[in-house]
């Protein structure tokens, strides 16, 4: 039997096809407006799988954003042909290669599903998309201001109770968005001494402060009408509620709201996240953030390469330093 986490899934994904057909962004004449690209850039197959997984696991909300960019990219290529006057037929190696480095980002490199499609069809040479080169991580807190601003969390009662304890979260632990925003009370473990937060296979420490920001938020009542519909909503009550009753806030907003007051999420995120792989083997910080083990190694790769550097520059200077005073 379906979940009713299910039921709302599959409501949301059966938007996605809608809101392709009406996109005010169609595509060039004689090649067929944004249903048709919905469908070419392997939407139809994107969905169908989402469905299943839908229909069985919580369906994150980001993940609509996610079905939705390879169709946004698909018709940005065909307008693109359009301004250059090429037929899908036209299009070889190097115009893709150039569209595709061209670019503001890397949303780009998802053009591989379109292209993929008008390639089963026909429409279009076969064409090869390179996989999304890996970066490391740019948006980085410096370590004072990655302490300082945790202080603020901590101490600052004129922030939002929400702000403090999320934005304290993430510039310890650096959790996903999403996986903050699903936090419940149940995901404490509350001992006669300490308080363990979940956020991955095993519990982490939390400090004294963040513990009771988590303990008064999990006992704060909803305001006003929220939480009559809260009472009468199934469901674990959740640290983070949203405005629909039993949903939590959105990342989108839960971003936005860390932002106004001053925190950067993506770079609160990345500090914490370098500041535990320099210190933890990438089996541990995958264990206790829940990230996969590649990512996990990764981000102990770049720590672990980042403070090596750091120490030989140190350690040139101070030869360098050395041979001056004799």
């Amino acid at each position: 039997m379906r979940t009713r986490w299910g039921l709302w899934s599959l409501y949301r994904l059966r938007r996605v096809p809608s809101w392709a057909v009406v996109s005010p962004f169609p595509g060039p004449p004689g090649v067929g407006g944004a249903g048709e690209a919905a469908a070419g850039c392997g939407g139809l197959a994107l969905l169908r799988r989402a469905r299943q997984r839908a229909a069985v696991r919580r369906y994150p909300a980001s993940a609509d954003r996610d079905l939705r960019r390879p169709v946004s990219v698909a018709l940005e290529l065909l307008a693109w042909l359009d301004q250059q006057q090429l037929a899908l037929a036209d299009l070889t190696q190097e115009y893709v290669d150039g569209w595709i480095t061209g670019g503001p980002s890397q949303r780009r490199y998802l053009i591989r599903y379109f292209l993929s499609w008008t390639a089963s069809r026909r429409l279009s040479r076969k064409l090869v998309v390179p996989s999304i080169p890996q970066q490391e991580p740019q948006a980085l807190l410096d370590e004072d201001d990655r302490w300082s601003l945790l202080q603020r969390c901590l101490t600052d009662d004129a922030l939002p109770l929400d702000v403090r304890a999320a934005g304290a979260i993430t510039l310890l632990f650096g959790p996903s968005t999403e996986r903050l925003c699903h936090l419940t009370p149940d995901h404490l473990q509350r001992g006669s001494k300490h308080t363990h937060l979940m956020l991955g296979r095993h519990p982490v420490l939390l400090p004294p402060r963040l513990a009771g920001l988590l303990n008064q938020l999990a006992e704060e009542p909803l305001p006003g009408s929220r939480s009559l519909f809260a009472q009468a909503t199934p469901g674990p009550r959740l640290l983070f509620p949203g405005l629909v009753p039993g949903k939590p806030i959105s990342t989108h907003t839960m971003t936005q709201k860390l932002n106004r007051h001053g925190i950067s999420v993506r770079a609160a995120r990345n500090s914490a996240l370098a500041a535990l792989a320099a210190d933890l083997p990438s089996p541990i910080l995958a264990d206790l953030t829940c990230m996969h083990r590649h990512t996990a190694f990764r981000w102990v790769t770049y720590a672990r390469r980042d403070w090596a550097e750091y120490l030989a520059v140190r350690a040139k200077d101070k030869a360098e330093g050395d041979r001056e005073v004799y």
